[in-house]
């Protein structure tokens, strides 16, 4: 048994279908999806609704009018809507006083939308507008009571009591009065307060500069900063001068190949007819000794050598008398005094030589002075030159040169050649500024696995 008035229902609401062929549901209204209608998932469910596509229809043709007409069709007068058209031009102009043919400049240049622009409120707006208004409300009241305000007090002080204009005095004067000191002289008045203090205190407070050492005064190298090309890389040069630059790079690229080919030589695998064969290897390692076997002389028993060694041996030196010993003194002592005569007649003659031993002289000096000029100049030489500062060597940059044919007519033309970067980086490299370095090359760290996709080899098969 119900309860109550709980259990009366309608006819229509009792859940089954009519006979009829126009029922419908009676509780399909009742069980409609609910959810949030203030979420995102709400409004894409009220817009797919039936109800929720007329609204927004109707919203965007109330938006589309708006945007045409300037408002609704329906509440535009027939006047805006409508002209009269009898025919003729001159009476409908007549007729329709608000239509007049305008420029075509004027019809592309006028705005189509109807929707007046927002109003922009930051226009109307003025900063620190709270604060000016109490200020201004707070001046007001001091008016009423007699009282200015500080600036207004400050401006009516200067208007009674205007200041003395400063004269400026002429460049003369100032001249005139400023002392004249030598920046770079001992006594300089900048220097005098540090004058009596401890060096090393002055250079670590960086009030006196530190001595700059003797072998930072000197350059590396004594090549120029910047290198003019020659007049053949002018982008209009002579005839002359661009086949000379021609010539050099020629020869620069004779120089490479030479080199190239000398390599190749070097490390180039012999032919079969220079290969060496099993003949040439055993003559090679038996060089020598077939020929000291052919010279030596048959071996003879060690007695026999040993007995005929003792046979043959020169008898010794036999005691010299005493008349040998005096013979052989005095023979000394006459060679010791003809050679002792034979140096000072020498030296006699060498008086009458001065003339020949001067040219002499002045010829071995002018010989030290000639290699001591090329010493110096190869010096020099080496000191324009690139040194060996690191494992590699320093390698010159190409010559920019263009061909006959590629020489432009003109500056529009023209096409740029080399690299100011490049070309200062390798300038630092020539005058041993930096050492000449060569660009790091990526090493993997691990073995790259190659892999051949299923659906590859699927396709292939």
């Amino acid at each position: 048994m119900a309860r109550g008035g709980a259990g009366k229902r309608d006819a229509g609401d009792s859940g089954f279908l009519g006979f009829r062929s126009g029922s419908v549901d009676p509780g399909a209204a009742r069980r409609r999806r609910r959810g949030p209608r203030n979420k995102k998932r709400g409004w894409r469910r009220l817009a797919e609704e039936p109800l929720g596509q007329e609204v927004d229809t109707f919203l965007e043709d109330v938006r589309l009018q708006e945007r045409a007409t300037g408002g609704l069709i329906s509440e535009t007068p027939d006047e805006n809507l409508f002209f009269v058209d009898t025919g003729r031009q001159e009476k409908d102009l007549k007729i329709n006083q608000d239509l007049k043919k305008r420029f075509w400049i004027d019809r592309i240049l006028e705005s189509r939308s109807k929707v007046p622009s927002p109003k922009n409120i930051l226009a109307h707006q003025i900063p620190n507008g709270k604060k000016l208004k109490r200020k201004q409300r707070l001046w007001e009241h001091l008016a009423q009571q007699g009282k200015l305000p500080r600036e207004v007090r400050k401006a009516q002080a200067r208007l009674r009591q205007p200041p003395e204009p400063k004269t400026k005095p002429s460049d003369s004067e100032e001249t005139a009065s400023r002392p004249f000191y030598d920046l770079w002289a001992e006594d300089n008045p900048l220097d005098r307060p540090l004058v009596g203090q401890d060096i090393f205190f002055l250079e670590q407070t960086k009030k006196k500069a530190v001595k700059r050492p003797q072998r930072l005064q000197t350059k590396p190298s004594q090549a120029p900063a910047v290198e003019v090309i020659s007049s053949g890389g002018s982008y209009n040069p002579s005839f002359q001068a661009h086949q000379a630059l021609l010539l050099e790079a020629h020869e620069v690229e004779l120089q490479r190949q030479k080199v190239e080919e000398k390599l190749s030589r070097q490390l180039a695998f012999p032919t079969v007819d220079e290969a060496p064969t099993q003949e040439s290897a055993f003559k090679e390692q038996c060089e020598g000794l077939l020929e000291e076997s052919d010279g030596e002389a048959p071996a003879e028993p060690e007695g026999e050598e040993d007995a005929g060694s003792l046979a043959h041996r020169p008898p010794g030196p036999e005691k010299k008398t005493e008349q040998q010993r005096r013979r052989e003194k005095e023979a000394r002592k006459l060679r010791a005094q003809q050679a002792a005569e034979r140096a000072a007649k020498t030296r006699r003659q060498e008086v009458f030589q001065l003339r020949g031993i001067r040219l002499q002289v002045a010829q071995r000096l002018m010989e030290l002075a000639r290699r001591r000029e090329r010493r110096r100049l190869k010096r020099l030489a080496e000191d324009a030159k690139p040194r060996r500062l690191g494992r590699l060597k320093y390698q010159a940059p190409d010559l920019d040169v263009q061909l006959s044919t590629e020489l432009a007519d003109s500056l529009r033309k023209l096409k740029p050649e080399g690299s100011i970067l490049r070309d200062r980086f390798k300038s630092f490299q020539r005058r041993n500024m930096i050492e000449p370095r060569e660009r790091a090359r990526f090493k993997r760290k691990y073995k790259v696995k190659l892999v051949e996709k299923r659906s590859f080899r699927e396709f292939q098969l």
